[in-house]
């Protein structure tokens, strides 16, 4: 197979992962005998520093000509401590899903045995937790206009604003997640304050009825946080806005006992994007100390999603979850021993043999 992948380091330790994810795909070329092109392109802060904006039109266009987008990670400190500053590193990455139309947010939560006593949670409470939060990624108050503050500087404001048409065809990836797992989806809303979440409600209540096989249960946004962190097992298929989806899943980060044990994928009609859920942790850049499983994941997530490569993408998650049972992690699980890229050459040992 020969697919185009467009390559984002972005900012931070996005470079570090980046390359150790890269590798891996590297592996499976070599075991499976297929051939990826990468072609690298700037956002973020990197984008901004060497051409002032943090989605070049030449980073679309790859994008755009690409079969799948491997995405590191944004944000630096000398933008996040400038209220000031007018180009930020995340207008970027709001950009790239605007403009691609990448719609659907995937994000797989998962407890591993090997992980379990890395998690602050009681280990009863998490075990066999396994569910996918689908977010919906490019509406709601991250996209909604009018926004912006009063004459005086006094008063700020933002809008939510959703349509039926853009709630469908969320619940549509979430129902097709359900149809091949435990046959349950989650709405989390707060349909008892505010109507765009009774429009999410009434929506998806009435796409329900198609599917008598699949409960839908729907749920609070408020309770269900309580209860991601109570009642993790719950959880099969967890769908919801943007806000309340990107706040949500970082939560349910401690189940899994790191930020960068985490995949994503961001799906469009056209070209699908794949990152960690973590960000660009500026404090770790360049000491190879970042784990790099999250991104790591998110290539097997790319192999499955967009190229339809199932077999290759177990050999990468098998291979992780190796490096895991067999204690080769980074600091933040369980004070770890081992660098970004240590870990990332075991797991290329670990796909080739």
């Amino acid at each position: 197979m020969n697919k185009k992948i467009a390559v984002l380091p972005g900012d931070g330790i996005g470079p570090e992962i980046i390359e150790q994810a890269v590798k891996a795909l590297q592996a499976i070329e070599k075991k499976f005998n297929h051939s990826f092109e990468y072609n690298y392109g700037l956002i973020g802060a990197a984008a901004i520093d060497k051409l002032g904006n943090p989605y070049p039109d030449d980073t679309h266009t790859l994008c755009s000509n690409s079969d799948a987008i491997l995405f590191g990670a944004i944000g630096d400190p000398k933008y996040d401590n400038d209220p000031s500053a007018k180009v930020r590193p995340e207008q970027g990455l709001l950009k790239m899903r605007s403009n691609l139309g990448l719609y659907a947010n995937i994000r797989p939560v998962k407890s591993y045995d090997a992980l379990i006593e890395a998690s602050p949670l009681k280990n009863d409470r998490i075990k066999n937790a396994d569910f996918v939060v689908v977010r919906e990624l490019i509406s709601g108050i991250y996209f909604g206009k009018p926004r912006g503050r009063s004459e005086d500087n006094t008063i700020a404001y933002d809008t939510c604003v959703y349509t039926r048409e853009e709630i469908l065809r969320i619940t549509e990836k979430a129902f097709q997640f359900a149809k091949n797992r435990k046959k349950k989806v989650t709405l989390l809303d707060k349909a008892n304050v505010l109507a765009t979440s009774r429009l999410w409600r009434e929506t998806v209540t009435e796409y329900a009825k198609q599917f008598p096989d699949i409960e839908l249960e729907c749920n609070f946004i408020d309770s269900a946080a309580m209860e991601v962190i109570t009642k993790p097992t719950k959880f099969d298929v967890i769908l919801t806005e943007n806000l309340f989806g990107d706040i949500i899943s970082d939560e349910a980060s401690v189940i899994t006992g790191s930020l960068g044990m985490l995949p994503s994928a961001s799906l469009g009609n056209k070209v699908s994007l794949y990152e960690p859920i973590h960000g660009s942790y500026p404090q770790a850049a360049g000491k190879n100390i970042a784990n790099p499983m999250a991104t790591i994941l998110s290539a097997a997530l790319l192999l499955e999603y967009s190229f339809g490569l199932l077999e290759e993408s177990k050999t990468i998650v098998n291979a992780v979850e190796r490096a895991m049972n067999e204690g080769i992690v980074t600091e933040d699980i369980n004070n770890g021993k081992y660098s970004t890229s240590a870990v990332g050459d075991k797991i290329v040992e670990y796909i080739l043999n």
